[in-house]
């Protein structure tokens, strides 16, 4: 199979350069994958040190400037500001309110996207940030987070796979309180490692919400 990402950004209405640069993204029989980016010398010059794991692996030329070794230094964890870590664990609970009144709607679609794209996006840059205060931030946890299992104790990693939610209400809500338990004590060392304060009326308040929804009948017309 062949993805021709320019051709396709062309064809959606963006302006595109074909004499200075084409890809080709493919997948062989064999099982390999080779993305093939193709531009001129005076393309190549302008972004060629830009990544810092590249690796030149033949220039007939001698056309290549001279690179450092290469290190994936710019994909290490960074440390969070404050600011960072707050705002980080009140998008966390704050939008669990969505995800509670999605389920017992039964509104599966909005439940799910809302639990995917805003607590569990924030649970896993809380992650991230775990396991670079346990590094001294000198490590990447991967494109979305592929390497947590490498990175996490068993504990922590099997309570990160009990996140991950069926379509069934009831292990739906037990991955969200899953998801619940471990921000906490991850976010709890994180705070603790960078002289923060986690915010604990947050996450006592909305559990407290989170539980009272759980319980409520399919007939209710409110909270009690």
């Amino acid at each position: 199979m062949i993805q021709e990402p320019d051709k396709m950004d062309q064809e959606a209405g963006t302006s595109m350069n074909f004499d200075r640069s084409y890809t080709y993204l493919m997948l062989f029989t064999d099982g390999n994958r080779i993305d093939l980016h193709i531009e001129t010398q005076e393309s190549m010059l302008e972004g060629y040190v830009s990544d810092k794991l590249t690796v030149p692996l033949l220039d007939k030329d001698h056309c290549l400037p001279p690179i450092p070794a290469p290190s994936d230094e710019d994909y290490h964890v960074h440390k969070p500001t404050e600011v960072q870590f707050h705002h980080c664990c009140n998008e966390f609970w704050w939008c669990l309110q969505n995800v509670a009144k999605g389920i017992w709607r039964d509104e599966l679609p909005y439940a799910r996207s809302m639990y995917e794209h805003t607590s569990k996006d924030m649970l896993d840059r809380m992650v991230s940030w775990w396991v670079g205060i346990q590094h001294d931030f000198s490590v990447s946890t991967g494109k979305m987070g592929k390497y947590f299992k490498t990175y996490l104790p068993s504990p922590h990693w099997e309570k990160y796979e009990s996140t991950y939610a069926d379509r069934e209400h009831e292990k739906f809500w037990d991955a969200v309180f899953a998801a619940c338990e471990l921000f906490r004590t991850l976010a709890t060392d994180v705070a603790n490692h960078c002289g923060f304060t986690y915010n604990m009326r947050d996450d006592e308040s909305m559990l407290g919400y989170l539980r009272q929804v759980r319980a409520l009948p399919q007939d209710a017309r409110g909270i009690y």
